[in-house]
């Protein structure tokens, strides 16, 4: 798959690169965005060294495909958050994540990024999208819902319940 820029109504979701860490690192510095997925704020060189390993995209062996995008309002170029898919099974399963920065929550942000990220894969040949959600957050349900995930009875190891699609039907009309 591509580094490709995604372009939504309101977004620009950008394949990211270290240098976003300088913007990143305060828009991921509220201690509460760590509740359900733990950890803390990085520090910019924490975020820098982890952002040089995600657009790498994927372990040499070629087992997955990381696909990392900054997500910025078109409006301005400012970043909100990020949103990220994993790629795996030759392609055709996802496991995605995203994050929006505590200043710019409650503006339908994610919901519309994560929405543009899975159509992004859709267009790209992946079947299956997933999310690991903790149980406790509803804000997250509430995206995975938003963009035709179902909840389902799986548990992850980290105690996540799995979100995935029901079907291309349900991701179609989502969009």
């Amino acid at each position: 798959m591509l580094r490709e820029t995604v372009a939504t109504a309101r977004l620009s979701l950008t394949p990211l690169s270290a240098a976003d860490a300088d913007e990143m690192v305060s828009v991921l510095a509220a201690r509460e965005l760590y509740t359900y997925i733990g950890g803390e704020p990085p520090s910019r060189e924490e975020l820098r060294a982890r952002y040089e390993r995600q657009a790498a995209g994927g372990p040499a062996d070629g087992s997955q495909e990381w696909h990392n995008w900054i997500v910025r309002r078109a409006e301005d170029s400012v970043a909100v958050g990020t949103v990220q898919a994993t790629v795996v099974d030759g392609g055709r399963v996802a496991d995605v994540a995203w994050v929006v920065g505590a200043p710019f929550q409650g503006q339908g942000y994610a919901v519309e990024a994560a929405a543009g990220m899975v159509a992004w894969l859709r267009d790209h040949g992946v079947a299956e999208v997933r999310a690991h959600i903790h149980p406790e957050h509803a804000a997250s349900a509430r995206v995975a819902e938003r963009i035709g995930l179902v909840a389902t009875g799986e548990v992850d190891d980290e105690g996540e319940r799995v979100w995935r699609t029901v079907g291309v039907e349900r991701m179609e009309t989502n969009r």
